[in-house]
């Protein structure tokens, strides 16, 4: 009995000293509209400091709900690094980008201007770009990188799992003809939104750039592009290829390395 008693208040312990997961509404101006986020705290949150911020970015077809429902430990990893995690919803399929398609999309102006603006009025946050990052996978490794190369006074770490950096090769999937146009009609509008033909935006050392995909995606070949392009610019990035697929097995062991990559970059 006293040995039940005891591992019952050592998992009540545990508990009080765990990360707290939040759900929110955030509300975007330019859509004028409410949009969901989930916000993940240290557990230190409660003693009065301000933290860092992580924005967590989730791929196409999913949701502000995927990294904490598929990757539950992110939870440890912000108690780990001292950090807050914030993953907004990119509604399914916005590739984050201002579509200029479908003007009601601003998913660039929501998750760069409006949502870290919200986000630094209603928390303890260091509100200071060299406090600030954002990665995230697949559609959202796109979009991490696609908005820091745009907001380098917004962001001074990005980082990419598994992204597809270069939209030109899939005319055909993902909707993002539905938000760009096709790109037999308007590659203009392909061109100017693939993050590989971003890199003239990049100020030598804005940005802290971590790369990360799997030798078996599909989007492994654009990616090794993308770092052979940065290479040949004299920017500095790091680049990781490793086994793994285009899965959340592999997101799941790529965001330690990313959240780990982070920390030590604002720790700088």
């Amino acid at each position: 009995m006293k040995k039940i008693l005891s591992m019952l208040l050592l998992l009540s312990a545990l508990n009080t000293f765990a990360a707290d997961v939040d759900t929110v509404k955030t509300y975007s101006a330019s859509m004028k509209k409410e949009i969901k986020a989930v916000v993940v705290t240290p557990a230190s949150y409660k003693d009065g400091n301000r933290f860092p911020v992580v924005y967590l970015l989730h791929g196409y077809s999913g949701n502000y709900a995927d990294w904490i429902k598929k990757v539950p430990a992110i939870k440890d990893l912000a108690d780990q690094y001292q950090l807050m995690i914030v993953c907004p919803d990119g509604n399914f399929s916005s590739w984050y980008f201002d579509s200029p398609e479908q003007p009601e999309n601003k998913y660039e102006t929501y998750v760069a201007t409006e949502l870290v603006k919200w986000i630094d009025g209603k928390y303890k946050t260091i509100a200071d770009k060299k406090a600030r990052a954002i990665t995230g996978l697949s559609m959202g490794g796109h979009g991490a990188l696609y908005l820091a190369f745009k907001h380098q006074d917004v962001f001074s770490v990005a980082g990419s799992m598994s992204g597809g950096v270069d939209l030109r090769p899939f005319p055909n999937n993902w909707d993002i003809a539905k938000r760009i146009g096709t790109y037999a009609a308007k590659p203009d509008q392909w061109e100017s939104r693939s993050v590989i033909n971003l890199t003239h935006l990049l100020t030598p050392n804005s940005l802290a750039l971590f790369i990360q995909c799997g030798t078996e995606d599909f989007f492994y070949k654009v990616n090794v592009q993308l770092h052979e392009k940065l290479a040949y610019q004299n920017i500095p990035h790091t680049f990781m290829t490793n086994p793994g697929a285009h899965n959340w097995q592999y997101w799941s062991d790529a965001i330690k390395y990313q959240l780990l990559f982070i920390s030590n970059n604002f720790k700088k």
